[in-house]
């Protein structure tokens, strides 16, 4: 992990950042060399092909200032471990370029990266990964992350947005709009909801679960995948669009935790926000019809709620909404917004 020479994070003295906090989130992996050298060599498993991924998140726009650092190293490295959940793969080593504000110094700084470095150390420990390189440097006062997650695939095995028929049925893991809530809660924009309720929907917001043993087993299984990052409906639509299909969903059936039910109600238009809330990290994917039984057995091997909520169709020719949202009466409902959007 290079420390940029002209950055000053901590006295000039970067490499002792490195040596103290870094390189033992390295120890793991003998081709990261300690982070001592200016790039890692991984040999890949045979039979295997690597994938990648890259994700950057930024305060004020993927976590708030106030976060607890361990969580945000939670999150930088959960939201890559997910986008290898929805290929399939088993995560291998992590790069990490760190953007530090060059007014932090000494003891609050050691603070911070401790606590960071400790929540990279606990999900790293979880999914038996290990730090392999990256950067660090100071910038100015807003602090910047950014993470290379790299994984092992099975030759040929490799889950895409691309694979879904029409007739494939779709499913979803664990709950839908809980992070969204979290950081309604945290914005003051959302006051309903008993203490345990709110702490829950906070802690899904800031430490997301990456589903990465469903992403390994849905390899064979399901026909396309994705992770769900800006939304429901958003992402779904990825798969549409990559797959040149529609899909419709039933409102009711989308999957709500009982934390969110504490917060907003039942009623279809408590509801229908849900579906365009970002951040979940929960994934999607379309199973053939006659494989459908498979995903019950599947959902409890791994102790995890996978839940049918709609159908691939036949795309809708020149049509925009390429995902349809039926109401309890079958009546198809119209959404304020379908999601994140950075631009």
């Amino acid at each position: 992990m290079a420390a940029d020479r002209a950055s000053n994070t901590d006295g000039g003295d970067e490499f002792a950042l490195i040596a103290r906090y870094f390189a033992p989130l390295a120890a793991a992996e003998p081709g990261a060399f300690g982070l001592g050298d200016d790039a890692a060599v991984l040999t890949p498993p045979s039979g295997c092909q690597l994938v990648a991924t890259c994700d950057t998140i930024v305060e004020g726009v993927h976590f708030r200032a106030d976060d607890p650092p361990e969580s945000i190293g939670v999150k930088v490295l959960a939201v890559n471990l997910s986008d290898l959940a929805a290929m399939g793969a088993r995560p291998a080593a992590y790069l990490l370029s760190a953007a530090l504000p060059s007014a932090w110094r000494g003891q609050p700084l050691d603070n911070w990266l401790g606590a960071f470095t400790a929540g990279l150390a606990a999900l790293q420990t979880e999914h038996q990964l290990a730090l392999i390189g990256g950067d660090t440097v100071a910038t100015g006062d807003r602090l910047c992350l950014t993470v290379t997650a790299l994984g092992w695939l099975a030759s040929g095995q490799a889950l895409r947005r691309s694979g879904a028929r029409p007739g494939d049925r779709l499913f979803v893991s664990g709950s839908i709009g809980d992070a969204g809530l979290g950081l309604a809660i945290l914005s003051g924009r959302l006051q309903h909801g008993g203490a345990d309720a709110r702490a829950t929907l906070v802690d899904r917001y800031r430490r997301p679960r990456p589903r990465v043993g469903l992403g390994q087993r849905l390899s064979g299984l399901a026909r396309a995948a994705i992770d769900v990052s800006d939304g429901l409906i958003a992402d779904l639509g990825h798969i549409c669009r990559q797959s040149a299909v529609g899909a419709t969903i039933w409102l009711e059936r989308v999957p709500v935790s009982a934390a969110a039910l504490a917060t907003i109600g039942a009623d279809e238009t408590d509801r229908m926000p849900l579906l365009a809330m970002g951040d979940d990290y929960e994934l999607v994917f379309a199973v053939p019809r006659e494989r459908v039984a498979e995903v019950a057995v599947l959902a409890g091997e791994l102790s995890l709620p996978l839940t049918e909520f709609g159908v691939i169709t036949a795309a809708a020719g020149a049509r925009q909404t390429v995902v349809t949202v039926l109401g309890r009466g079958g009546q198809e409902l119209s959404l304020d917004r379908r999601g994140y959007r950075h631009f």
